[in-house]
């Protein structure tokens, strides 16, 4: 089965402290926003001490024309994947030119020719790579990304499958949009991107690590389109999202993750890492309460939270990261993530160390 060979995340040099950002929103949303005051609390409710941003803080008061800040998004995309495809290239010990397939997911810009296109333009890639570009999943797109580069690999045993997610929610950030969305956006999202290496059963895996795929599962849950997404207007990407997240995610993951697991003849008891998109407090304390694993199940989804926002689809695979570097244990992990559609993304690994 297909196996994770590399992995690598960005952290950017202008992370910053999530009271610094509370207090430049106070600044910025005081004049035209009323309830300002009020609604402070909700940077702290986060729990998120630190957030990803690919800019400095004094870029986000200003204005920016949609067209510059999408501008901007292709060129910090393009950038940081090439750092981030040229570091896994490295830790799998491949030549670039063996690469077969490339998988780019995002939704917080617009590119045609899409990424994919630039960046094998850029690092001069194999010219035949199959590429598939991604836009629209949002938060969940890092697992079904994972899943559908994995699926390429079972397809060609000698598939190298190179899977780049990026997500530059701050770049979206709406300076005149007062709207309560805009300020819960605002105290957030983040940046994040990462690039993974995922290999056939022919190719050797040269890791330490064994992250092989199992099973994936993909579910659209009926008359909850409103629940999430963009509105696109004249200024850029408008965040919709609805306090009804929580309820719907309580309502219904335990019963998604345990028929899920039960066509894998599993229970939750069998799962010993879970690999989590946060989504924000209130989510996970819905998982916490509806999975009812034995300890601190969401610790390193906590941990990637609070120490980089929700970076949109690119966190689920910071908490991978997490996994692939500081430690799991053997045995069963499940990746889990909820995004626009409303809809969930489900991949099962086996993780063995070598």
């Amino acid at each position: 089965m297909p196996s994770l060979a590399a992995l690598s995340i960005i952290d950017f040099s202008n992370k910053v402290e999530q009271q610094k950002v509370k207090e430049r929103a106070r600044a910025l949303f005081s004049p035209s926003f009323p309830q300002v005051d009020r609604m402070m609390s909700a940077f702290d409710n986060t729990e998120i001490k630190n957030r990803n941003l690919c800019k400095p803080l004094d870029y986000y008061e200003t204005m920016h024309s949609f067209e510059d800040q999408n501008a901007e998004y292709i060129r910090i995309s393009l950038e940081y994947s090439v750092k981030t495809i040229e570091d896994c290239i490295s830790s799998a010990q491949i030549n670039k030119d063996e690469i077969t397939d490339l998988i780019f997911v995002s939704t917080t810009g617009l590119s045609t020719p899409s990424l994919d296109a630039l960046i094998i333009d850029k690092m001069r890639l194999n010219q035949n790579i199959s590429r598939m570009a991604i836009f629209g999943l949002g938060c969940s797109g890092g697992v079904s990304g994972f899943a559908k580069a994995s699926i390429l690999a079972i397809a060609n045993p000698k598939a190298i499958v190179l899977l780049v997610a990026v997500e530059l929610c701050s770049l979206t950030f709406l300076r005149n949009d007062f709207s309560k969305s805009n300020f819960i956006g605002s105290s957030l999202f983040a940046d994040g991107v990462v690039a993974c290496i995922i290999t056939g059963d022919n190719i050797a895996n040269k890791t330490r690590n064994a992250f092989t795929y199992t099973a994936s599962q993909s579910k659209l849950y009926y008359d909850t389109l409103n629940v999430m997404g963009w509105e696109f207007v004249n200024t850029g990407f408008k965040v919709l999202f609805s306090s009804d997240i929580p309820t719907i995610i309580a309502e219904n993951i335990h019963n998604d993750v345990t028929s899920f697991l039960e066509k894998h003849h599993l229970n939750i008891s069998d799962i010993k890492n879970f690999i989590f998109h946060p989504g924000g407090k209130k989510v996970l304390a819905a998982y916490e309460e509806a999975l009812l694993a034995e300890g601190d199940f969401l610790k390193n989804t906590r941990e990637v939270m609070n120490d980089n926002g929700n970076m949109s689809s690119t966190t689920v695979l910071y908490v991978l990261e997490r996994f692939f570097t500081q430690g799991f244990e053997d045995g069963y992990g499940l990746m889990v993530s909820m995004g626009p559609g409303f809809s969930s993304e489900m991949v099962l690994l086996q993780m063995n160390k070598k």
